[in-house]
């Protein structure tokens, strides 16, 4: 059984930014898996993956947001830097050897079903609007 299992209510509607959501989810349930089964290595394998992905995600949503013109921009990117950091908080306490996976996969979890439900789903319009303009 899955720590998480997605949700329709997840959903935004635009299936790459979905898409990229339910990856997000895998990676944690891989996560959950490699401490259930106290695999250290998969632990830091599956937290850089994590960790790049994000960026990525990130990196995509903020293009399709600049494209689309979505008027709250500059505080949606403020969103994504500050869970950069805390990642990278994260991170330097992995590197230091303390075991951070259960706490990682908690704030992974409530982040970015908060961060679905009301920022992503604030720009959804702007961005369907651009998208289904083309």
């Amino acid at each position: 059984m899955a720590y998480w299992a997605w949700d329709s209510s997840y959903d935004i509607g635009i299936e790459e930014i979905d898409n990229q959501h339910k990856r997000i989810v895998q990676y944690i349930n891989e996560l959950h898996g490699a401490l259930v089964l106290n695999d250290k290595d998969a632990v830091k394998d599956i937290f850089l993956n994590i960790a790049d992905y994000t960026l990525s995600h990130f990196s995509f949503e903020e293009k399709l947001m600049r494209e689309a013109g979505y008027h709250m921009f500059a505080e949606h990117k403020s969103t994504h830097e500050a869970f950069i950091s805390t990642i990278g908080k994260y991170k330097f306490a992995f590197d230091a050897g303390r075991d951070i996976t259960g706490q990682l996969m908690a704030e992974l979890q409530i982040w970015l079903t908060h961060h679905i439900l009301h920022e992503d789903k604030d720009y959804k319009e702007c961005v369907q609007k651009m998208l289904f303009s083309k």
